[in-house]
C-alpha cells in the first residue's frame, strides 16, 4: 500500500476542507447560501476495503491482470440543502463550522507529522543512520 500516497489526498483533501469551510464561514450574513463538506475519509475507507494486496505486473498485454494499481480517491464537495438555521434561508452554523475548523487544522497537522515521518523513514533507508 502507498502510504505516502494516501497521505497525500489526505493532505488534499483536508485543504479543500479548509476552503470549504473559510467560504461557509464567510458566507454567514448571506440570504439562501447552504454550507459545503468535503467528503473523503468515506469513499477512502471504501477503496481500501476494496483493495487486493496482490497486484501483478503485466509484461504483455495478452496476460491476465492480477489486481489492479490503486487509484485513490479525490475528496468531493456536497452542498448540505437539508437544513435551514436563518430565517433568510442560510443554514451556517458559525459555532459547527469554528468547530470543525479546529478539527481539520487538527487533522491537516497530524497527517504532514505523519507525511514527514514517512520521509524520514526513506531517507534512513537511501542513506543509512549517520
Amino acid at each position: 500500500m502507498n502510504k505516502i500516497g494516501i497521505l497525500h489526498s489526505a493532505l488534499d483533501a483536508s485543504s479543500l476542507r479548509q476552503q470549504e469551510i473559510s467560504n461557509n464561514i464567510a458566507n454567514v450574513e448571506t440570504p439562501g447560501y447552504k454550507t459545503k463538506q468535503v467528503v473523503f475519509e468515506d469513499l477512502l475507507k471504501q477503496h481500501l476495503s476494496n483493495q487486493t494486496n496482490i497486484v501483478g505486473n503485466r509484461t504483455n498485454s495478452r496476460h491476465i491482470e492480477i489486481g489492479k494499481p490503486a487509484n485513490l480517491p479525490t475528496a468531493k464537495t456536497v452542498e448540505n440543502s437539508d437544513t435551514v438555521m436563518q430565517n433568510n434561508g442560510n443554514n451556517v452554523d458559525i459555532d459547527g463550522e469554528m468547530t470543525r475548523m479546529g478539527e481539520n487544522s487538527l487533522w491537516y497537522y497530524t497527517l504532514t507529522q505523519q507525511l514527514t515521518s514517512e520521509f524520514q523513514l526513506l531517507s534512513i533507508a537511501i542513506k543509512g543512520r549517520s
